[in-house]
């Protein structure tokens, strides 16, 4: 895979992407300024350059994995910062990694990053929301935005309920959110809650 590049959305926010010609994909991961720590999500590896550029942002505080297809580089980086994997339990089914925390519903990360389960979609999906700055969702499978599926659900066949999924995802729209960013998927930097009614509205 060609080495991605950071780039800084806004202040307390940056996504790297590429393409992964084995599951003919892009691929995305984000991270986030949380308190005083940044958190990587579903990282795919950066150079050295770009990666000591984030961690003098602030110190990286801990890895979250949206999904069982997304421990990516999560390990490696775990290790490298000594910090915990946050993720559903069923995000690792059999080997749980050595830092593993899992991610509840009831107990946002860093009191601040609510963690959000997804039903139906991939196993152990979650989706992230950070309330600040107009509101933020970062999303595992569930959602994508890349060509030429645009941005809309994760294809059936891929669910393990479409059904149950698409109710599941009904309750983001609880969370104000100017923006969304997707493990597959170029970013939607504003109105992110009217295009996600309107393609669940659509999908009725």
């Amino acid at each position: 895979m060609p080495a991605p590049d950071l780039h800084h959305l806004l202040p307390g926010l940056w996504l790297w992407q590429t393409y992964d010609s084995s599951v003919k994909a892009d691929l995305s991961s984000s991270a986030i300024l949380i308190g005083s720590g940044v958190y990587i999500v579903d990282p795919i590896a950066l150079a050295d350059d770009e990666l000591r550029q984030l961690s003098e942002a602030a110190p990286i505080a801990g890895i979250v994995v949206t999904n069982a297809n997304h421990a990516r580089t999560s390990s490696a980086y775990s290790d490298r910062f000594s910090v915990p994997i946050w993720a559903n339990p069923r995000s690792f089914p059999d080997l749980k990694p050595a830092r593993f925390t899992e991610a509840k519903e009831a107990t946002p990360i860093a009191g601040e990053l609510e963690v959000i389960e997804v039903e139906g979609a991939v196993a152990g999906e979650i989706a992230l929301y950070h309330a600040s700055n107009g509101g933020t969702l970062i999303v595992g499978d569930a959602l994508i935005n890349f060509e030429p599926y645009g941005f809309t659900l994760l294809p059936r066949k891929y669910c393990l309920s479409e059904k149950q999924m698409r109710s599941s995802l009904h309750q983001l729209l609880t969370r104000p959110a100017e923006r969304m960013l997707f493990a597959h998927g170029t970013p939607i930097l504003s109105g992110a809650n009217a295009r996600l009614q309107q393609l669940l509205d659509a999908d009725l």
